[in-house]
């Protein structure tokens, strides 16, 4: 619906407003459309954001937009068992340079200094980091899988994604 700059010290609902036509409930705290799309509880289809990747815990009335974040909303079908989905790929490369180190674990060297320069990682660590980027010849060729791993998060790539990626630090851009 919109990919754009918006300004710093606002809101997650706000920065939505500024671009779109938005319904709110419960006070204006939670988004319940956005250009006519609107959830619905009984529907199980609701409006979630997230902000550098990360799921947005509470909300978005409460949560700061800083210079530089991504601030992502999605509209999707929720059951009990995705309801949460604590972080996506589509913000990439948050939250991998958003504090912590990180891994990237490769057999190709090359490739894993290409994508270690875009999060500021290490190649091949031999000692434990917040986070872990793997590349795998054994994952399908576009093999592309997030999950939230302790206090950081591991990202799963298959060796054609990754080559991709290395060469544009975009392209995972809106994958979920």
């Amino acid at each position: 619906m919109y990919a754009g700059s918006i300004p710093a010290g606002i809101d997650g609902i706000q920065a939505v407003e500024r671009k779109l036509k938005v319904t709110t409930r419960y006070g204006g705290r939670y988004v319940q459309s956005i250009d006519g799309v609107a959830g619905s509880l009984s529907g199980q289809r609701d409006w979630f954001f997230f902000v550098d990747g990360v799921e947005g815990g509470r909300s978005a009335a409460e949560v700061r937009i800083r210079r530089g974040d991504v601030l992502w909303w999605d509209f999707r079908h929720w059951t009990p068992s995705t309801m949460s989905i604590p972080v996506v790929a589509g913000a990439y490369p948050h939250p991998f340079v958003d504090g912590g180190s990180t891994g990237i674990v490769a057999t190709d060297v090359a490739l894993a200094r290409r994508i270690a320069r875009q999060v500021h990682g290490v190649v091949n660590p031999s000692v434990p980091t917040r986070s872990s980027i793997l590349i795998r010849a054994a994952y399908a060729a576009d093999h592309v899988a997030i999950r939230k791993a302790g206090r950081g998060y591991v990202l799963e790539l298959g060796v054609a994604i990754a080559t991709k990626l290395a060469a544009d630090e975009h392209a995972l851009r809106y994958r979920f």
